[in-house]
């Protein structure tokens, strides 16, 4: 009954005052206003942006480079496959001038041919652990007691001479393992978008500054690394520096140095590498999950006495002791002698296939490419993708790239050689430079790189350069309901862009989100394809094809900034 008045109420209001019952509907939606512009699809942006989110290739790129080809150790065997997969997939779709181009001598190439280490006794322990790149091999598989050394200066470290010759050492204090409250994976938010476009101009020579705990933290290491070596033990295992529930952070080998107040000054002795055919024997060294190495240190505190198995076997590569990037063009018309450059660092370490760092920036480079050859869009200015590699260890490769084609900073001879004399401050002044530049050096208009893992892009790093602030506002509009509209005068530092604005070259990172690239998959085990984010890759490829393709159309090059010498 109530259902039949209610009905009857409703039905007499209809009639009364139908203008409620279309008050109900869904707005028309407006027409457009004289103002608003309807987007062009065949605007060059526009046609880009449906090709790079519509018809992607990004992932299987990503999937054959890391996957297929797997860990890309600079001059080991998986290097030189990834240099000609690239080329001849560039080739494939119509660049041109592909090419691996030669750098170096470098060094050593290094394999694992084989890995296991368990705990053996008292009990048998299954172990996560990497060897570092570089370690020598152990002589097949070798048992022996595994000694914790926790010592706390150099002064208590003289407890343990005599007592690790042939042992395995534990190398330093257990590392506390709190639990995770905060997620691992994250994205910028407004406030640390806001954060970086409010940044500072960076300063001139504002590296970074080491406190005087850091410095003498770093001395005893160094120490330490030499007191093993002449002890003779037979293999050294870090605990992961970061990480934990199985994520192990392994990077390369270590040599003994010279112990010296500050190892990376003007007047420091050479630094040995691990991969340098000069560099002499050293202890094999190997990285073990957090966890693992706690439970064996506490083991032995209690009184245990713990034995290893470790089984190494390593390959070295000297027959080639160069390193290749990978180069391919676009070629430009009008404009043709002038370059506009684009790429990203294609070595990675060993313990995972390098998918966030930096295959994700590999892919997203190529695929911008593929966009702009899918579209038959002509650029004004040549269009030239670098695929580096030695990055990890140096931005060896854009650096030796940067230097045989436009230019570098060199030191006079006259006062290189008063730089290398005896002087009384233990921390001089870099010898001023003097920048020597090549016939290109005046044809280069930009470098674009991405390099901070698999996050979307949500904007631009200016590297001080003020002056392209407003055509980078203007690239940006159209990706603004993508999440890329930030424009930071500040730096990113360690990444192969520096090798270009170090001689005055515009050259810049992309702001990206952070997901899990500190906490999970930077230098980790966990650096597989299966912690990248297929749709923020389609967005960075889409956007950087974008900022290239812009940069090859202008009248003009991309204003730089003042070459800064010391």
């Amino acid at each position: 009954m109530l259902r039949r008045n209610a009905a009857l109420v409703l039905l007499l209001i209809f009639l009364v005052s139908p203008s409620l019952t279309f008050a109900q509907q869904p707005a028309a939606s407006p027409s457009p206003s004289p103002t608003t512009t309807a987007k062009d699809p065949n605007d060059p942006i526009e046609r880009i942006k449906d090709e790079g989110l519509n018809r992607s290739q990004v992932m299987q790129t990503l999937s054959y480079l890391s996957d297929v080809i797997g860990p890309r150790l600079t001059a080991s065997p998986g290097m030189k496959p990834s240099n000609e997969w690239t080329r001849a997939q560039l080739m494939k779709w119509g660049l041109q001038n592909a090419h691996l181009e030669a750098w170096g001598p470098f060094g050593r190439g290094w394999s694992l041919k084989r890995f296991s280490a368990q705990v053996s006794e008292p009990l048998t322990i299954p172990l996560i652990a990497y060897p570092k790149a570089w370690s020598p091999a152990t002589a097949g598989p070798l048992t022996a007691e595994v000694i914790y050394v926790d010592a706390k200066d150099e002064a208590d470290l003289q407890r343990f001479k005599g007592k690790l010759k042939g042992a395995i050492v534990l190398t330093g204090k257990m590392r506390e393992v709190k639990a995770q409250f905060e997620p691992m994976g994250t994205r910028r938010d407004e406030k640390d978008l806001l954060s970086l476009a409010d940044a500072p101009e960076p300063r001139p020579g504002a590296g970074r500054r080491f406190t005087p705990e850091q410095r003498a933290a770093q001395a005893f290491t160094c120490r330490k690394l030499q007191f093993f070596n002449d002890e003779s033990a037979a293999v050294l295992i870090d605990a992961s520096r970061l990480g934990d529930g199985g994520t192990v952070f392994v990077q390369s080998a270590t040599v003994p140095q010279p112990c010296v107040e500050n190892p990376f000054g003007p007047n420091a002795p050479r630094q040995i590498q691990a991969y340098d055919k000069t560099a002499p024997k050293i202890i094999p060294q190997l990285v073990l999950a957090v966890e693992h190495y706690n439970r064996i240190a506490r083991m032995i505190e209690a009184g245990e006495k713990v034995k290893m198995t470790v089984d190494l076997a390593v390959e070295w590569q000297d027959v080639d002791p160069m390193g290749y990037n990978t180069i391919a063009e676009i070629p430009g018309s009008d404009l043709k002698d002038e370059v506009v450059m684009l790429g990203g660092h294609m070595d990675s370490w060993h313990a995972g296939t390098g998918a966030t760092d930096n295959g994700a920036g590999v892919a997203v480079a190529m695929e911008a490419v593929r966009i702009l050859q899918a579209l038959n869009l002509k650029p004004r200015r040549t269009i030239r993708i670098a695929l580096w590699t030695g990055e990890e260890q140096g931005l060896l490769g854009s650096k030796a790239y940067v230097a045989a084609h436009f230019g570098k900073i060199e030191t006079p001879p006259a006062l290189a050689g008063a730089q290398a004399s005896p002087v009384p401050s233990p921390l001089p002044s870099p010898a001023p430079g003097v920048l020597v530049t090549k016939p290109e050096y005046e044809k280069f208009s930009s470098y674009f790189n991405l390099d901070n893992g698999t996050g979307k892009i949500r904007g631009v790093y200016l590297q001080g350069n003020e002056a392209v602030r407003p055509l980078f506002r203007q690239w940006l509009m159209p990706f603004r309901d993508m999440g890329a509209a930030t424009l930071s005068i500040s730096n990113t530092s360690g990444t192969d862009h520096l090798s270009f604005d170090a001689i005055g070259l515009p050259g810049f990172q992309f702001i990206q989100d952070e997901i899990e690239y500190d906490t999970r998959t930077h230098h980790s085990n966990q650096d597989v394809f299966d912690r990248i984010q297929a749709d923020d890759m389609k967005q960075a490829a889409t956007i950087m094809a974008a900022f290239i393709y812009n940069a090859a159309m202008q009248d003009e090059k991309l204003p730089r900034k003042p070459v800064v010498t010391r």
